[in-house]
């Protein structure tokens, strides 16, 4: 199990070679793989029209997970922790790690800079 940041689905979109993509080698190391309901947003409000079957396709075969009151709780914890520490990232990267972090899940991401800030997160970068 693993959870997919928004920008492994949209390197997914940008590339034409779709099998040299953090995504396909991920999907290949894990079985079930997940995207919180922020990542869906994200990407769902991104997407361009020429995108919106293969999209669909997609999260046909990715399991969402809502972004319930224990992940606010922890993006609160979160939030309050980066604050305190003058490390602040993008809200939408504290409510998406915070789902990782409640769920036990590791998080896929091409934006491990930011992810590193976030305690008891394990993060995947590259395979």
């Amino acid at each position: 199990m693993i959870l997919l940041d928004s920008s492994v689905i949209i390197e997914l979109f940008r590339k034409k070679d779709k099998q040299n993509t953090l995504f396909y080698k991920i999907a290949e190391s894990y079985s079930e793989l997940y995207i919180s309901s922020l990542t869906h947003y994200e990407v769902g409000i991104g997407n361009k029209e020429k995108h919106f079957d293969y999209w669909q396709t997609l999260c046909n075969n990715l399991t969402v997970i809502p972004f319930d009151k224990t992940c606010s709780l922890t993006a609160i914890s979160i939030y309050k922790k980066l604050t305190g520490r003058n490390k602040m990232i993008d809200l939408a990267d504290i409510l998406i790690g915070a789902t990782a972090v409640s769920h036990h899940f590791p998080i896929a991401t091409l934006n491990a800079k930011h992810f590193e800030r976030i305690e008891h997160l394990e993060i995947i970068a590259h395979l």
